[in-house]
């Protein structure tokens, strides 16, 4: 191919992409109250996606155990057209865009912190057939059979109507287009990283006492947190994803393990953890408490733990 129809090539894409975004243009000034999910909207406008859009290259780093198996399965086609559900800082949405070469990938999230962080990642990466809508997924009036394939690396979970925003998804797929996802396991699954948090968080229970809510987190603040950790676990239950993927078939859920890295060092692991709270201390003591929690992890590749999410794939119904 020559330089100049690579150029045309690469314009084309970037129009596309583009479009695809604008066609799945919504109100974004009003979107914390005008959605189902506003509890997930407001929380992930706010402190908790301030954080994830601050410590992307930590969070990106967690997860990147699940980027193989993720797409492996969804087998993006150089000419797809992707579609990236609650793409966060965008980097399944520019490994996308990097497969689909000649087609083009849209990354959707809820979080504007988080979209400007990965609108910039993917102009300082020059990476042009990508673009990024925020939206609700749940209810978005994507254009009808406009995606190939449909992906997320986690970020299906936080949906007030599972059935109902999957059954969206699949409209926007054409039919027999793909859905992959990956989406966290029991959190009582008796692997290293649930066994370790545990530990972690029975220590910060020790030091808090037993006030209900401790002074350095506001009523807001605490609503914001619970909110996303109860989404986290609301799909980790093969029967309830199988519930909800009614729009689609030959859906399957298959037990990926993989190691999260939660730091360089368990002091560094510590901080992590700790700067989800704004103003969070603990004692000295405690301090090494926690540490030594993550002690027996540690290693010259970081501070790793064995887990599991599910790989979630299907196919909507031709």
């Amino acid at each position: 191919m020559t330089g100049s129809n690579t150029s045309a090539a690469s314009n084309a894409s970037a129009a596309s992409a583009e479009s695809a975004a604008s066609a799945t243009s919504t109100a974004s000034a009003t979107l914390t109250t005008s959605t189902p999910n506003s509890r997930q909207a407001k929380a992930w406008n706010g402190p908790v996606g301030a954080h994830w859009a601050t410590h992307h290259d930590r969070y990106d780093a967690m997860l990147s155990g699940v980027n193989d198996a993720l797409f492996d399965a969804a087998a993006i086609g150089v000419g797809d057209r992707v579609l990236d559900i609650g793409c966060g800082a965008g980097v399944t949405t520019r490994i996308a865009a990097r497969r689909a070469g000649h087609g083009h990938a849209v990354g959707v999230d809820i979080s504007a912190p988080l979209l400007d962080r990965a609108r910039a990642s993917t102009a300082s990466e020059g990476i042009t057939n990508a673009a990024y809508e925020r939206a609700d997924a749940q209810i978005h009036p994507f254009p009808r059979a406009g995606y190939d394939v449909a992906i997320s690396r986690g970020g299906v979970m936080f949906f007030a109507d599972h059935a109902a925003a999957f059954t969206n998804i699949a409209r926007a797929l054409r039919p027999g287009g793909r859905l992959v996802f990956v989406c966290p396991q029991p959190v009582d699954q008796e692997t290293e990283e649930s066994r370790t948090l545990s530990r972690f968080a029975k220590l910060l229970a020790e030091e808090d006492g037993p006030a209900e809510s401790p002074e350095y987190v506001s009523p807001e603040a605490a609503a914001d947190a619970v909110a996303a950790r109860t989404a986290m676990s609301s799909l980790s239950d093969p029967a309830r994803i199988h519930e909800v993927l009614t729009a689609y078939e030959d859906v399957r859920v298959t037990p990926i393990p993989i190691e999260a890295v939660w730091g360089q060092t368990p002091a560094d692991a510590v901080d992590f953890i700790l700067s989800r709270t704004p103003g969070r201390t603990v004692t000295a003591a405690t301090r090494a408490s926690l540490e030594a929690a993550f002690r027996p992890h540690a290693t010259e590749y970081g501070v790793r733990m064995r887990a599991g999410v599910w790989l979630v794939t299907a196919a909507r119904q031709a």
